[in-house]
C-alpha cells in the first residue's frame, strides 16, 4: 500500500485490542476505508460495533505504527489490506479474511493459487521424504506450494518446492519479522528469495499457542486443496482440513500403515471423503492441471532391490523382528542396516526400530 496515512489507519483500527476481525469488518462495511472510521462520531461507532468502540478512540499506537511503517518500506517488505488491489483474491472468498497481511518476500505469488500441504511436526523420514517428493513435483508443474513453516511436514514442504524450482509461501503464527522456529530460519531465508512468508499479526509477536491454528484458515485459504501427509488423530493438520472444506476445497490425504499413529488422521479424512492419493498425478487430475509422466519408484520385491529393504517391508520394525525375518546375526545386520541408512534407502527411529525410504 503506497499511501502511508491510509496505511497509518489501517494499522490503528488492526492493532487496537479488543476490536477483532469480525469487528473491523463490521465497521468497514459502516463506514467504508478506516479513515472514515475515526472521521465518525464515536456515538456512531458505538452504535455498529458496542462497547468494543471504546478502545478504538483511546489508543493511537503511534509509535508501533510509526516502527511499522518504517519496515514495510524496507525492500521485500508490504503490506496489503483489504482495499488492495494486491490482496490475495482467493483469501476474499473465505468467512474470514483478515483485515490486512504483512508480506516478506515476492508478493505476486500469493495471487497464484497453489497446493497447501500439511502434517506432523513429528513426521517419520519417509513422511517427510513424500512431503518434499510431492512438494517437487507438483511446485515443478507451476503450483505454489503452501505450508506453516513448522518442522516436519511443513519444513519438508517448502524444501520440496524450493528443489523443484517452484515457489513456495509460507504462512507464519508469528509476526512476519520473526523466524520461528529457529531450527528453520535457513530454510525461511529460502524461502525470502524464491516464495514468500505471510502474517496476518503484527510485527514482534512472539509465537503464542493460540495462533497456529488460527493461521491455518490461511493455509487452505490461498490453496487450490490442501494434502494432509502425516497426522495423528488430534493434529492441527486435521483443523486445516477441515476448513478446506468449509471454504470449498480440495482435501487429499495419502494413507499409512495401520500399525502407525500418524496415519490414523489420514485415514480418517479418508473416511470422510477425502480424496486418497498415491502420486502427484492423482492431485494434478483432480486440479485439472497440466500432467507429465512420474517416474515410479521401484516395486517392492523387484530385482534392483536390496533383500534386506524386502525384509523390512513398509511399516516401521524392530532389530529383533528384522533378525528373526532374516535370520542374520545381529552384528552382520546392523552393519547391513548402517550402509542402507548412509545410502539413505532407509532412516533408523526412535526404540531401535528402522524403516524402508521410497
Amino acid at each position: 500500500m503506497s499511501d502511508p496515512n491510509g496505511l497509518a489507519a489501517w494499522l490503528r483500527l488492526t492493532l487496537t485490542p479488543g476490536v477483532g476481525g469480525e469487528s473491523q469488518r463490521k465497521l468497514l462495511a459502516a463506514f467504508g476505508l478506516p479513515e472514515a472510521v475515526f472521521a465518525a462520531c464515536p456515538l456512531a461507532v458505538r452504535g455498529v460495533i458496542g462497547s468494543r468502540a471504546e478502545p478504538l478512540f483511546a489508543h493511537d499506537h503511534g509509535d508501533l505504527i510509526e516502527r511499522t511503517l518504517a519496515w514495510a518500506a524496507q525492500p521485500g517488505n508490504a503490506i496489503v489490506t483489504l482495499a488492495d488491489p494486491d490482496y490475495p483474491p482467493a483469501l476474499l472468498e473465505i468467512a474470514d479474511p483478515p483485515s490486512l497481511l504483512y508480506l516478506r518476500g515476492n508478493p505476486a505469488h500469493l495471487r497464484r493459487r497453489g497446493l497447501a500441504i500439511v502434517g506432523s511436526r513429528n513426521a517419520t523420514p519417509q513422511g517427510c521424504q513424500t512431503a518434499a517428493s510431492f512438494a517437487r513435483t507438483l511446485a515443478g508443474h507451476g503450483l505454489p506450494i503452501i505450508s506453516g513453516l513448522a518442522l516436519g511436514i511443513d519444513a519438508a514442504a517448502h524444501r520440496g518446492a524450493l528443489a523443484g524450482g517452484g515457489a513456495t509461501i509460507a504462512v507464519v503464527g508469528t509476526g512476519a519479522d520473526r523466524l520461528y522456529p529457529a531450527k528453520n530460519r535457513e530454510l525461511a531465508l529460502a524461502i525470502l528469495e524464491q516464495g514468500t512468508i505471510v502474517s496476518e499479526f503484527p510485527l514482534g509477536t512472539p509465537p503464542l499457542a493460540a495462533n497456529f491454528p488460527r493461521r491455518n484458515r490461511l493455509i487452505s485459504g490461498l490453496a487450490r486443496g490442501v494434502l494432509v501427509v502425516e497426522a495423528a488423530p488430534q493434529s492441527g493438520s486435521l483443523i486445516t482440513a477441515r476448513q478446506a472444506a468449509e471454504q470449498g476445497r480440495e482435501v487429499f490425504a495419502i494413507p499409512g500403515s495401520i500399525h502407525s499413529p500418524l496415519a490414523r488422521g489420514c485415514h480418517r479424512l479418508i473416511k470422510e471423503g477425502a480424496k486418497l492419493v498415491e502420486t502427484a498425478a492423482d492431485i494434478l487430475e483432480e486440479l485439472a492441471a497440466p500432467l507429465v509422466t512420474e517416474t515410479p519408484a521401484p516395486v517392492a520385491g523387484s530385482a534392483a532391490e536390496h533383500p534386506l529393504i524386502a525384509a523390512l517391508g513398509h511399516d516401521p520394525c524392530s532389530l529383533d523382528e528384522l533378525a528373526a525375518r532374516t535370520g542374520l546375526p545381529t552384528d552382520r545386520l546392523l552393519g547391513e542396516l548402517l550402509t542402507l541408512e548412509l545410502a539413505a534407502r532407509i532412516a533408523s527411529l526412535p526404540g531401535n526400530r528402522y524403516q524402508r525410504l521410497a
